[in-house]
């Protein structure tokens, strides 16, 4: 192990978007993996970190920074359906459906509102908590970032003239920030042009992380994130090599800034997480795509390009292997029929409501249901209270002695039920077994490959690595390490 860490220590986090044991284990067996295997053999390797529910980056991301769930950050998932605004709102599923909901609304929402008005204001990140105390921290290309510092944005002329969005916006950021070419700490203009997704990829994210290191200007937390081992994943598969490779080729570029890999773990301590897992999807497109449009074809779905409509009885917003479903009159009784038929689909483990405090949960698997809520006489892992009655395998739970032990749905209860109070609105969750997803009007398709947005484990279980410390989150959850982190910073 490397010696416990000084004070002097700078905190690196890498956030690597579907960093999970399956690909890394296969990346590590045919020796594609060098970087990842000298920092797993000098530090501390978790395989069974759970993501918060629904299992996609900008959730994940809101519950990592602010470390609460989604019913006290208010960032439901990809796609939601604003209440409020009466409007869907998307941070970047596909562009088919950001060109039929509005480029302009589009692009508003990804990169400002997301941070600055859909994230809720009572909850600090942990750039706006440092930033109280004294202390600098730096965010490089992650999707959130939110800190206290009066910042421009320069949106690229061509991305301004396509979509209308304004040239420059004022946001609120760390000490340090980079976000793509819209803004950048290192001068060379590398992998920033519209083709290399203007910036929002791994290799602009080291070399802005490289600077820092050359130019000494690492502050005590820096939080980096990596994007592209997401697409590679949803296209390989779990057992994706090729990403992890493509991964950890960057890691070695870091690595080498330093006279020696020892030498970078002497001076820092290294924090490389996942953010969600995926799930394997089936090849045979017709069977693995949920259709949710033909399912529910009884009810008039709202028209991405048209918005909502006084005809319009449903909304379907889909984040790939999980789904909200919305009543826009409110009635309970059409989600209990529209659950009904979704009952029908073996397709779909989870399909949820809530009334008032109490969630109910059926399967297309199981008979009958559960039905939870807090503060009961059963104790799960993580020292929360439930009262529990119905079918416990629809969730996949056992008990013992008013123990709660999770099974296929790490930390079901509590992720579930987050995801009711993340937003107001009458809806329904769904999530689908491994082997499918769902689709709706222009969703993302996956076919062959691995989805997330799911409760599964699959979706759910993410890798971390540690490094210079011997101190780990209170819990294996990604909604415990904003806690940790501050511990070690501030130690």
């Amino acid at each position: 192990m490397v010696p416990e860490v000084s004070h002097e220590k700078r905190i690196i986090m890498l956030i690597v978007d579907t960093l999970m044991d399956s690909s890394l284990q296969a990346a590590l067996k045919h020796g594609k993996a060098p970087a990842f295997k000298f920092l797993i053999e000098k530090g501390h390797y978790f395989s069974n970190v759970i993501s918060p529910f629904p299992t996609m980056s900008v959730n994940v991301d809101s519950t990592l920074l602010t470390g609460v769930n989604s019913d006290k950050h208010k960032i439901p998932g990809l796609v939601w359906y604003s209440q409020k605004e009466k409007r869907i709102i998307n941070y970047g599923s596909h562009v088919r459906e950001l060109f039929k909901l509005g480029l302009k609304q589009s692009m508003e929402d990804i990169f400002f509102n997301f941070n600055h008005e859909h994230l809720s204001k009572k909850q600090q990140t942990i750039h706006e908590f440092l930033k109280d105390k004294g202390i600098q921290t730096a965010s490089i290309n992650t999707l959130l970032y939110r800190g206290s510092n009066v910042t421009q944005i320069k949106v690229p002329f061509l991305l301004s003239l396509l979509t209308g969005i304004n040239k420059e916006l004022v946001a609120y950021s760390p000490d340090l920030f980079t976000y793509g070419t819209f803004r950048r700490l290192n001068p060379l203009k590398k992998n920033t042009y519209f083709w290399q997704r203007y910036g929002f990829n791994d290799q602009f994210t080291v070399n802005e992380l490289r600077y820092l290191i050359d130019q000494n200007r690492l502050p005590p937390l820096t939080i980096a994130y990596f994007p592209n081992l997401d697409q590679s994943v949803h296209k390989n598969g779990r057992r994706d090599i090729k990403g992890i490779e493509q991964v950890d080729k960057e890691l070695q570029k870091i690595l080498n800034q330093y006279s020696s890999w020892d030498e970078a773990l002497l001076k820092n301590i290294w924090v490389i997480t996942g953010d969600n897992g995926q799930a394997w999807v089936g090849k045979n497109r017709k069977e693995a795509l949920i259709d949710l449009r033909d399912l529910l074809k009884s009810y008039r779905i709202v028209k991405l390009r048209k918005g909502v409509t006084h005809q319009d009885q449903i909304v379907l917003c889909v984040n790939e292997r999980m789904a909200f479903i919305y009543s826009l009159d409110g009635q309970r009784f059409q989600l209990n029929e529209i659950a009904g038929i979704l009952k029908k689909d073996k397709r779909i483990d989870i399909i949820a409501l809530k009334d008032k405090k109490i969630v109910t949960v059926t399967s297309g698997i199981h008979t009958g249901q559960l039905t939870f809520h807090p503060q009961g006489e059963y104790i799960d892992n993580y020292g929360q209270s439930w009262y529990l009655e119905g079918n416990e395998k629809i969730l996949d739970i056992s008990i013992d002695n008013k123990k709660i032990d999770y099974g296929d749905y790490p930390d079901a209860l509590t992720r579930l039920y987050s995801s009711f109070f993340s937003h107001d609105g009458e809806y329904i969750v769904v999530s689908a077994k491994p082997g499918y997803e769902f689709i709706g009007e222009g969703s993302p398709k996956h076919v062959g490959g691995a989805s997330h947005g799911g409760l599964h484990k699959e979706d759910s279980l993410v890798s971390m690595i540690i490094i210079g410390t011997d101190s780990v989150p209170k819990y294996l959850r990604i909604v415990d390490i904003k806690e940790w982190l501050l511990t070690l910073v501030q130690s």
